[in-house]
């Protein structure tokens, strides 16, 4: 399903995990994170809701390497010829999606969480196992703006993986938190302000001080748009708050 959920930034949920097209007034598209190999027919169809083309597809900025994140990214390149931009110490885990850091075991999180079974059920079903390794990307820098759709401003927040990076976009008031700060967590289904499970992340201590950096970009009415879960509007400051009291898990 297509939703409009800020200015011009629209929402594809698919199996638990959110693709967000970032249009401008000249008819171009950004793509942040391609969700799974499913994800891909979902793309097609949100563009045509949009009145775009595949064509208008100038950009695909990934938050993260993960391969939830990188479902279609390998075809978007192939296909569409769309240049992928990434922070670069996540260009070996684009390549292979499937060895990637993360602290504690995951086959024991469907046993402690079994609210988690149907989420990850759903993205089994989506492709999760089947992502290809996507290379030849062009990388991000901290701090700058990027050439695309939005002109998203990259805000370097590692933990999650190395090179985790969360986008905001000023004259939209939105900020893109890919998986440095999520509404839903797929591996104990638990709602909410947090950051991924140990199952997925790297460095949970770092994750949870790169949320700090988040908050300066805090109006007051910003958006705050995660790689899974609902958008939230109660402020980045009291979703970092309460991201910080759940803690690591």
């Amino acid at each position: 399903m297509l939703s409009e959920v800020a200015d011009r930034v629209h929402r594809i949920e698919h199996a638990y995990v959110n693709v967000y097209l970032v249009t401008d007034d000249d008819g171009q598209v950004l793509v942040v994170d391609t969700g799974l190999p499913a994800t891909w027919d979902l793309l097609g169809q949100a563009l045509r809701d949009l009145g775009r083309r595949p064509s208008d597809v100038a950009a695909v900025v990934l938050t993260h390497a993960h391969f939830d994140h990188t479902g279609s990214a390998a075809a978007l390149q192939s296909r569409l010829g769309v240049p992928i931009w990434l922070h670069e110490q996540d260009s070996t885990i684009a390549a292979h999606p499937y060895r990637y850091a993360h602290e504690n075991v995951r086959a024991m999180y469907p046993v402690r969480y079994p609210a988690s079974l149907r989420i990850l059920a759903a993205m089994v079903s989506a492709g999760a196992l089947r992502v290809r390794g996507v290379q030849g990307l062009r990388h991000v820098e901290p701090g700058e703006t990027l050439p695309v759709p939005g002109s998203p401003h990259v805000i370097f927040t590692p933990g999650h993986t190395f090179g985790h990076c969360a986008l905001h976009l000023p004259e939209r008031d939105v900020l893109l938190t890919g998986d440095a700060l999520v509404t839903l967590d797929p591996y104990t289904g638990r709602r909410g302000p947090q950051i991924i499970a140990g199952a997925a992340t790297a460095d949970s201590s770092q994750a949870l001080v790169s949320l700090d950096r988040l908050v300066p970009y805090d109006s007051g009415g910003t958006t705050l748009l995660p790689g899974h879960g609902e958008p939230w509007t109660g402020g980045v400051g009291a979703a970092v708050e309460r991201a910080r009291a759940v803690g690591a898990h």
